[in-house]
């Protein structure tokens, strides 16, 4: 977050930017400003515990999609990853977890072949190592400069997922602001608890086009992540400064037998 101050979106108050940053980049009011892959990584788990995985990847331009190249190598820059997602292995309260956090400000962490594949290995460490898998999502949806390779990602992803529920291993899917286009059509939506941050946009497709498509007006607070808690599409809200806390709380609830035996 840049500059002294910042203004909220939802209350209009300027904020110290200090002073967010302190309170989790939640605002008094409840706004829930976006965070960077790091930043909520250093906010959930145990310090010193995360190793990250297949930093390595990056995406080879397949399409030679004009300027994508140029793209990556800007974000890379400016954020200091290599892709949309950054995995690995940590612990949360204690508990071993393969965790994966998603990245909105690189483009958008729309979903390549990269960030399919690096979701696709956390998925199968998890299995290997017998560990729960839990994935942060904040995306666009499918990366278009990358054509069938990026959709194809969501048959991979959900076919890896499926594999792990098969095995007994639960999947913790939390959706943050904006989970959107084909991670939500995907393996977003398939975990076997789906947690929202407050006030997260969560959809397929924006409510704008569907408006103009249906030619109706949409409900108030439509594709928010209460509304659709509201109608079964998730099943807990938790805030940002509690996530850390309930999330063990649930991860120790469902994963007792699971983690028998696991070696830290």
């Amino acid at each position: 977050m840049d500059g002294l101050w910042v203004k909220c979106k939802q209350c209009q108050q300027i904020l110290l930017t200090k002073e967010l940053e302190k309170n989790l980049k939640v605002c008094r009011c409840g706004y829930h400003f976006r965070m960077t892959a790091q930043e909520r990584i250093v906010m959930l788990v145990d310090e010193n515990s995360f190793i990250e995985w297949d930093r390595e990847l990056v995406s080879k331009d397949p399409l030679q999609f004009p300027g994508y190249a140029q793209k990556i190598q800007k974000c890379q820059i400016e954020t200091s990853m290599s892709e949309a997602i950054t995995t690995g292995q940590g612990r949360i309260c204690d508990i071993p977890v393969v965790l994966g956090v998603m990245d909105p400000r690189f483009i958008m962490a729309s979903m390549g072949a990269v960030v399919g594949e690096k979701i696709v290995r956390a998925a199968e460490r998890a299995l290997k190592l017998r560990l729960p898998l839990v994935l942060f999502s904040a995306s666009g949806g499918a990366r278009m400069q990358e054509g069938v390779l990026s959709l194809m990602q969501m048959a991979r992803t959900s076919a890896a997922l499926t594999r792990l529920s098969k095995a007994g291993l639960p999947f913790f899917s939390v959706l943050t602001d904006p989970t959107t286009g084909g991670v939500t059509a995907s393996f977003a939506m398939l975990g076997d608890l789906i947690i929202a941050e407050p006030g997260a946009l969560i959809g397929f497709t924006g409510p704008r086009v569907i408006e103009q498509t249906i030619r109706q007006k949409l409900p108030e607070g439509f594709q928010r992540s209460e509304f659709l808690q509201k109608h079964g599409m998730v099943d807990i809200i938790i805030e940002r400064p509690k996530m850390r806390e309930q999330l063990a709380a649930l991860l120790a609830l469902h994963c007792g037998n699971s983690l028998e035996g696991v070696e830290s």
